[in-house]
């Protein structure tokens, strides 16, 4: 999937524990494992907005884009 989830990172930061997140968050364990490890299809607003209180972050702290590996010959070469 493209989009990588680094809550991993802000939890080493701050140093909380997953279960400390999940409780201030108002979410289960499971569920915040589900999106720390990148298996949740979708992440409401209200959970990320929460997320971001608690770790005192930015949206693009913990979300980021990755281009998905290409075909090595669908990959457009400098100056074509």
């Amino acid at each position: 999937m493209p989009i990588a989830v680094d809550i991993d990172v802000m939890l080493a930061r701050r140093k909380m524990s997953v279960g400390e997140l999940a409780d201030r968050v108002g979410i289960t364990p499971a569920n915040l494992a589900v999106l720390k490890n990148g298996r949740a299809k979708a992440v409401r607003f209200a959970t990320l907005a929460a997320l971001c209180e608690v770790l005192s972050c930015q949206p693009g702290d913990l979300l980021r884009w990755e281009a998905e590996d290409s075909v090595a010959g669908d990959v457009p070469q400098a100056g074509a």
